[in-house]
């Protein structure tokens, strides 16, 4: 696939995708006889990992850390499953602060509706 396909199809930018392979984030995509990206189920698989990496909150250095050590080799499985355990309790922790801040909008919530009900009965 070509950049513009994978960025159309992935929802990210041409520029990103270029940026991630340059700092790397994304292994090096394999290129045509022209020297046109050609991305292939490997490289897709990447950047949706990177995607999903970056929604639970982990920073660009740290997916160029996770990289870096997959591209080592088996010898890096626990150090990488170990920096992943990290980055989960990172997320679950903000899970729990933003469950916190949910049910205190809740409560402020309630107490606007308790407001009206009482107004609507003084009339």
């Amino acid at each position: 696939m070509t950049i513009a396909e994978v960025s159309k199809k992935l929802n990210i930018s041409a520029d990103t995708l270029r940026y991630y392979e340059r700092i790397g984030l994304i292994p090096a995509v394999p290129r045509n006889k022209s020297g046109i990206r050609n991305y292939d189920d490997n490289s897709i698989g990447w950047i949706n990992f990177i995607k999903c990496m970056k929604k639970a909150g982990l920073t660009i250095e740290v997916l160029i850390e996770y990289v870096s050590l997959y591209q080592q080799g088996d010898s890096t499985k626990e150090t990488r499953k170990s920096l992943l355990i990290e980055q989960r309790k990172e997320l679950l922790d903000r899970i729990e602060e933003l469950k916190e801040t949910l049910e205190y909008l809740n409560k402020k919530i309630e107490k606007y509706d308790e407001i009206t009900v009482n107004e609507k009965k003084l009339k």
